[in-house]
């Protein structure tokens, strides 16, 4: 599981000489990256016993080959209440433009903690394989996976709590690039997917691109934090 700054970083080789450092990775010789993590940490898997956080959660794999894994959130208001009434399902796929990131950051691990007790809904986070090591389209067979794993899955919480029939797949930024064409890939397995079935599809600040620059890819050629050059 993607889980450390360490485990997220790829040993590095001899970068080249003209390789652009974008803040957090570096390009590496044999087109891996290295990932620095330092400013972005992540939430361990079990949480602290003193710790009152608006939802619980917990780890999952789904492809040990892959080593892909989902991070259950659930509000605790569901543990709580005497109510037999389930809760809608969110599959949330994270950003970090399909290079970066994981589902254990704790920028997403509280978003989706946050979401889950607000809405309230059963979130599922999806950590998919990311690029250069996994090229596209892996992560958005590696998010269907994930819709497949869960109507098969006896996971309890998804069983006791989730309706499955309501189902939205959120994400942002490369996630919502992600959760976009794994829509798209749902939508030709509808009858496949059932009993879960997808109500909806959330974008928040989706990342796409193209073979021909847009007018604000043009006109933000030379910004400091993610130019097109670098998304290229």
């Amino acid at each position: 599981m993607r889980k450390s700054s360490n485990e997220d970083k790829i040993a590095p080789s001899e970068t080249t000489s003209d390789s652009p450092n974008y803040r957090m990775f570096i390009v590496n010789a044999d087109g891996t990256i290295t990932r620095d993590y330092s400013n972005y940490p992540s939430t361990a898997a079990t949480p602290d016993p003193n710790d009152h956080t608006i939802a619980v959660f917990k780890d999952v794999p789904v492809n040990q080959s892959n080593k892909t894994w989902v991070r259950i959130f659930l509000p605790r208001q569901a543990l709580d209440s005497s109510t037999k009434t389930k809760l809608p399902l969110i599959v949330y796929v994270h950003g970090g433009a399909l290079i970066l990131l994981s589902a254990a950051t704790k920028i997403y691990h509280d978003l989706c903690s946050d979401i889950a007790a607000r809405v309230p809904a059963v979130i599922v986070s999806v950590d998919y394989r990311l690029a250069p090591e996994h090229r596209l389209p892996a992560a958005y067979y590696d998010a269907l996976e994930v819709l497949h794993w869960i109507k098969t899955t006896q996971e309890h919480w998804l069983i006791q709590y989730a309706d499955l029939s309501s189902c939205f797949i959120m994400g942002d930024s490369g996630g919502g690039n992600v959760a976009y064409h794994a829509a798209l890939l749902a939508a030709a397995q509808v009858d496949d997917l059932l009993p879960l079935k997808i109500r909806g599809l959330i974008l928040l600040k989706p990342f796409f691109g193209g073979v021909k620059r847009t007018e604000s890819e043009l006109r933000l050629a030379n910004q400091p934090i993610v130019p097109p050059s670098s998304t290229d």
